[in-house]
């Protein structure tokens, strides 16, 4: 009985993660909020908020921020539906989220604001590929990965 009771508050005390939707409130251009729950998007990884880009002609954007705006750009006005995939080392959610018939994570990095991450990202190293070829988003200027950038600035 008393291990019964003991699993029951193991179970309770672990959050469990369900696939969420609704309307997403942008944070940067790799994690949303939809209502209570942070997500962070699988398998990409955008500039961080600080981080910066340089153009062929010297000039330094924010490319954290143009992600972040593109993210928000994408979501505007829609439900995203995000279906759990794994958990971070924060506990937060990770997931892929859509857009209808548009996979989200998938856009990001087509669009050139997110790399496909080097862990998880498999799925979206021909999109990277793409964008970079096409010189989209921030693959029109120099810069940092972000997982490089935030070994040296964090």
């Amino acid at each position: 009985m008393r291990a019964l009771i003991a699993l029951a508050v193991l179970l309770i005390a672990v959050p469990a993660f369900a696939d969420v939707s609704g309307p997403a409130r942008v944070v940067d251009g790799d994690t949303l909020w939809i209502g209570e729950t942070k997500i962070g998007l699988y398998g990409i990884d955008a500039p961080e908020l600080k981080q910066t880009c340089t153009t062929r002609k010297g000039k330094v954007q924010h490319c954290g921020r143009l992600s972040m705006q593109h993210l928000v750009r994408l979501v505007r006005g829609q439900d995203v539906s995000c279906k759990d995939k794994t958990q971070n080392s924060d506990g937060r959610l990770m997931a892929v989220c859509r857009l209808g018939p548009f996979n989200l994570n998938e856009q990001m990095v087509i669009d050139g604001w997110a790399l496909a991450d080097r862990q998880d990202g498999k799925n979206y190293q021909r999109a990277e590929t793409f964008a970079k070829a096409r010189r989209e988003g921030i693959w029109r200027s120099t810069f940092d990965a972000p997982w490089d950038w935030r070994k040296t600035n964090r």
